[in-house]
């Protein structure tokens, strides 16, 4: 079943919990939302509505609930992605890969790491690059 789209704080607050989980909402209040000036109750309410969509899961411990993704980082991001071209580009991937075609802020091993992943595309499609 794949999970339901995410809004842009909903995403926000996923990076933060992936980057940091296990994290207790009172956790990702003070140092994520604070500085962004949200309520306890709106980060509470937004991990809850991420729970609910699939993306976080959550675990009692002495205290509090900690809350983790369901997915692994690598698999959470390929959906994010995946959702992303079939959302806001119509299910092409045309524009995305034009966009990393002409990115000037792209690391060596980013490049590197496209390169690998072009040429593990021609060998899964028997293809010779």
């Amino acid at each position: 079943m794949k999970p339901a789209p995410l809004g842009e704080r909903e995403l926000e607050v996923l990076r933060y919990v992936a980057d940091h989980a296990p994290v207790s909402v009172r956790q990702v209040a003070e140092q994520f939302g604070q500085p962004r000036g949200l309520a306890h109750t709106t980060i509470l309410t937004v991990m809850e509505r991420l729970r609910h969509k699939g993306y976080l899961g959550r675990r009692k411990a002495p205290g509090a609930y900690l809350y983790s993704p369901v997915l692994p980082r690598a698999e959470l991001a390929r959906t994010l992605v995946r959702d992303f071209v079939e959302k806001a580009l119509g299910g092409s991937v045309g524009p995305l890969v034009n966009y990393l075609a002409e990115a000037q802020n792209l690391s060596p091993q980013e490049l590197a790491d496209l390169r690998q992943i072009v040429e593990q595309m021609d060998v899964d499609t028997g293809e010779k690059p």
